[in-house]
């Protein structure tokens, strides 16, 4: 029994999220190819809410892990995931191509399915990608504040004749 009181077996668990990531992601198959798109990808063709509302889609499954009982690393790595798909997923078509090939829910449950086999070693895995994400995070900031700084010096030089 879990922390609200379900008599559900983690096995139940994963199962059920399987349906939801192959539903979201995996559910279509594309005429003529060996591809399969899914709901989620659909969805965020919609202009302006698509991708929201298909993040809105995946953060449940995040949030299954974490009642679940998932490791703090693991559930960044899963936003993580849903992140990136729903950022890139902004840029008008390039985005909506992405998010068909990454399939962020399919990563996220078999991510989950690593942590029931091994939890140490996806621990681990996941604390290594959280934490090349934050240095990566950090250096795009950084080249960000470069950046700004030299426009700023550069308008600075503009209006000053300097």
């Amino acid at each position: 029994m879990d922390a609200d009181g379900d008599i559900e077996t983690r096995d139940e668990r994963l199962r059920r999220l399987d349906r939801l990531a192959w539903l979201l992601d995996n559910s279509i198959p594309v005429p003529g190819t060996r591809f399969r798109i899914g709901l989620d990808g659909l969805i965020g063709l919609v202009p302006g809410i698509g991708d929201a509302v298909g993040a809105l889609l995946s953060s449940y499954l995040i949030a299954e892990a974490a009642r679940g009982g998932a490791s703090a690393s693991l559930i960044l790595r899963m936003a993580l995931n849903v992140a990136v798909e729903t950022i890139v997923g902004f840029v008008p078509v390039l985005g909506d191509l992405f998010d068909f090939g990454f399939k962020a829910n399919a990563r996220n449950v078999r991510l989950l399915r690593e942590n029931v086999v091994d939890p140490s070693r996806a621990r681990t895995k996941s604390r290594f990608v959280v934490g090349m994400a934050a240095v990566v995070a950090v250096g795009l900031i950084a080249a960000m504040l470069l950046v700004a700084v030299a426009v700023l010096r550069w308008a600075w030089n503009v209006v000053t004749g300097g």
